[in-house]
C-alpha cells in the first residue's frame, strides 16, 4: 500500500487556507493546516511532513523564519513559499535560504501540483539517500571488522586515531586481507562520511585509460572523447578517494598524481584549466613500495607523500586466533543470505581451518565457507566437507588424542607427569595465541587467572 504524502499548509487567510486544503485533499494528499507560524511550529514538533506550503508574510513567525527552522531541524522537508506579486526580492532571499520553490498569488493550482510533485520526489530521494548512508555506516562500523588478535587490535587503535584527520593513508597488506574494508571504515566513521567515497583499482585499468579515469578529460582530448568527463578525483571532491594497487601505476602518471597531492588541484586531459579539490587520499598496495623505489619503478617523492600514515594489515596466518571468529561470522552471514538454518563447524573441521596457511587470506576463508555451506546438506560442517587442500594431512583428528604415559609396576610420579603435560599444553596455547593470556586461557578452557597461576607455579 502506497503511503499518503503529508503536506502542511500555513496561511493566515481562512478562505485561501481552506481552498488550498480542499484542492490538495481532492488530489490525494493528506493535508494539515495552520493559521499562524507559531501554530505550524507546534504541529511540526509532533508530526513530520514531506512538504510545507507557507505564505511568505505571516503575523508573528514569518514564512522565512519557518523556512530557516525547517532547514535546521527537518532536512527531508521541502518548503514552497506563497508570495504576492510585489515580493520578488523576498522570494529570491527565500530561495537562498533553501526554499524549494515559490508560487505567486493568485494561485494557479495546476502549476502548484507540478511543484508539489517535484518537491515530494526530492524529499523521497533525500530520505532514501540518508537511509543508504546509514546502511553504509552500519556496514562499515569498526565492529564489523572481525579480529581479537593483538595485530588487529593495533590496527583498530591506529584507525581510531586518524578518523577525524585528513592525513594521507597508505594501507599495506597481502591480497585478501581487507584493505578496501579498512579504507571504507575510516571514511564512513570519519567527518567526511556524508561525502563521496570513490574507489579505483589502478591495476585493473589499462595505462592509456587510467589518466582519464583519474583526472577526467575534455571533449576532443583524444579519439573517442565525445564529451567532457569528470575524473575520479573530481567525483570524490570533499570526500575520500581510494587508490587500490597504487604500486602498479605507470611512472608518467605518478608524477601527475604527485602534483595533484601537492597542489590539491587537477587538470583534465586536454585542458590547462586547474580545478581545486578537497579530497582525502587513501591508497593501498600488496607490494613492497620501498623495493619498488629502489628498483626505480616507483617515485620516491610520491612514496613519501602517500606514506604519511601507514597501516599494515597482517596476513591471516599471522592472526590464527581470529580464524574461528571469522569462520563463524561468515557462516552466519552465508546461512542468512541463503535463508537456511545456521550450521555449525565440528572441532576437527575448525582445527583444519586454523592449521591451513590461507594464501588468499580473509577473502579465501570467506569463499571457502560460502562454497562449503552451499554444498553441505547437514547441520554441521565436518572435515570431509572441506576442500581437499584444507582437510589434508595438516589436520588433526576430529577428537584430539592425548597420549597417556605408560604405567609400569615400578610406578610413576603422577604430579610430575601432570605438570609436564600442563607445561606442554600451556606452551602450545601461548604460541597459538601470540602470547595473549586471555586467548590462551580460552583455548585451554580455563580462567585467565588460573592460567597465570599455573604459569607462575610451573616457572614458565
Amino acid at each position: 500500500m502506497k503511503n499518503i504524502s503529508q503536506i502542511l499548509v500555513i496561511e493566515d487567510e481562512a478562505a485561501n487556507r481552506e481552498a488550498i486544503a480542499l484542492l490538495l485533499g481532492n488530489a490525494g494528499y493528506q493535508v494539515t493546516t495552520a493559521e499562524t507560524g507559531e501554530k505550524a511550529l507546534e504541529i511540526l514538533s509532533k508530526t513530520p511532513f514531506e512538504v510545507i506550503l507557507t505564505d511568505l508574510f505571516l503575523p508573528g513567525v514569518s514564512g522565512i523564519e519557518i523556512l530557516k527552522r525547517v532547514k535546521e531541524q527537518w532536512p527531508f522537508t521541502n518548503v514552497i513559499l506563497i508570495t504576492g506579486k510585489g515580493s520578488a526580492e523576498s522570494a529570491v532571499e527565500a530561495m537562498k535560504e533553501g526554499a524549494f520553490d515559490y508560487i505567486t498569488k493568485p494561485l494557479h493550482f495546476e502549476k502548484l501540483q507540478v511543484i508539489i510533485a517535484k518537491a515530494l520526489e526530492k524529499s523521497q530521494l533525500v530520505a532514501e539517500n540518508l537511509y543508504l548512508r546509514q546502511q553504509l555506516r552500519g556496514k562499515y562500523r569498526f565492529d564489523n571488522i572481525i579480529g581479537n588478535s593483538l595485530p588487529m587490535q593495533y590496527v583498530f587503535s591506529r584507525m581510531e586515531k586518524i578518523l577525524n584527520t585528513d592525513s594521507t593513508i597508505l594501507i599495506l597488506g597481502e591480497s585478501g586481507t581487507g584493505k578496501e574494508l579498512v579504507a571504507k571504515a575510516i571514511h564512513y566513521n570519519g567527518h567526511r562520511r556524508e561525502k563521496p567515497f570513490v574507489a579505483i583499482n589502478c591495476g585493473a585499468i589499462p595505462a592509456e585509460l587510467l589518466e582519464s579515469e583519474l583526472f577526467g578529460h575534455v571533449r576532443g582530448a583524444f579519439t573517442g572523447a565525445v564529451s567532457d568527463k569528470a575524473g575520479k578525483f573530481q567525483q570524490a571532491h570533499q570526500g575520500t578517494i581510494f587508490l587500490d594497487e597504487i604500486g602498479t601505476m605507470p611512472l608518467h602518471l605518478q608524477m601527475k598524481l604527485l602534483r595533484v597531492l601537492q597542489e590539491q588541484e587537477v587538470e583534465k586531459v586536454g585542458s590547462s584549466k586547474k580545478i581545486k579539490l578537497d579530497v582525502r587520499v587513501i591508497s593501498a598496495t600488496n607490494c613492497n613500495l620501498e623495493e619498488e623505489v629502489e628498483q626505480g619503478r616507483f617515485r620516491a617523492d610520491l612514496y613519501y607523500r602517500l606514506n604519511v600514515i601507514p597501516i599494515a594489515l597482517p596476513p591471516l596466518r599471522e592472526r590464527r586466533e581470529d580464524i574461528a571468529l571469522l569462520a563463524r561470522h561468515f557462516l552466519q552471514k552465508t546461512c542468512t543470505e541463503m535463508k537456511r538454518p545456521i550450521v555449525s563447524i565440528t572441532p576437527g573441521a575448525m582445527t583444519c581451518l586454523e592449521n591451513y596457511h590461507w594464501p588468499g587470506n580473509v577473502r579465501e576463508l570467506e569463499n571457502v565457507i560460502e562454497r562449503t555451506v552451499t554444498l553441505t546438506d547437514g547441520a554441521a560442517i565436518g572435515k570431509s566437507d572441506l576442500p581437499a587442500n584444507i582437510s589434508g594431512s595438516s589436520c588433526e583428528d576430529e577428537e584430539p588424542q592425548i597420549s597417556c604415559p605408560r604405567l609400569t609396576e615400578s610406578g610413576l610420579d603422577m604430579p610430575q607427569v601432570i605438570a609436564g603435560i600442563e607445561r606442554c599444553l600451556i606452551k602450545s596455547a601461548m604460541e597459538l595465541s601470540g602470547g595473549v593470556k586471555a586467548r590462551a586461557a580460552d583455548l585451554l578452557n580455563i580462567k585467565r587467572t588460573t592460567l597465570v597461576e599455573k604459569i607462575k607455579r610451573l616457572d614458565l
